[in-house]
């Protein structure tokens, strides 16, 4: 199942929710539900910090990654890193308007979500979003992920190259 699934290139963000104590997760099941009404959805590992933390705050935000930002994929997929106030000490972010959830800084685009529903999904959950602000990053290159590794979808003015 990994290694068909990884064939299937994705973009890569980092999920965040809470404003006092706020966590953090890279993923890449994410992606837009409906235009009207706008909505998204992330799935979480049920054992994950951040299953629980989006469960008590019903809101969360993502980031869409930009070329560039592997290191922050890295640090948020890792087990390691501190999961207390000094987890974003070394992040650039803003708290998302509407959610206080983090915004990572240089992104492609970010969403700030208010929890409309939960699906079971095997050992995940798959969490349902209904959009309250969106925006565009700064950048234009993108991180993607495929078969196991991290790469960079370059574009220029007039598309993909």
């Amino acid at each position: 199942m990994r290694a068909v699934m990884g064939a299937f290139a994705t973009g890569v963000t980092v999920v965040t929710s809470g404003r006092e104590l706020p966590h953090g997760m890279t993923a890449n099941a994410f992606t837009s539900v409906s235009l009207d009404p706008a909505m998204v959805l992330v799935c979480v590992k049920q054992s994950a910090a951040m299953h629980s933390t989006i469960l008590a705050n019903g809101m969360f935000a993502v980031s869409i990654l930009a070329a560039g930002q592997e290191e922050l994929a890295r640090y948020f997929a890792s087990p390691s890193r501190p999961r207390d106030e000094r987890e974003f000490r070394t992040v650039d972010f803003r708290p998302g308007e509407h959610t206080g959830s983090p915004i990572i800084e240089g992104n492609l685009g970010w969403v700030e979500c208010e929890l409309a529903a939960v699906y079971e999904g095997g050992d995940h959950s798959i969490f349902l979003g209904s959009v309250l602000d969106i925006g565009h990053g700064d950048r234009t290159d993108a991180l993607v992920f495929h078969t196991g590794r991290f790469s960079v979808l370059a574009t220029d003015v007039h598309g993909v190259r």
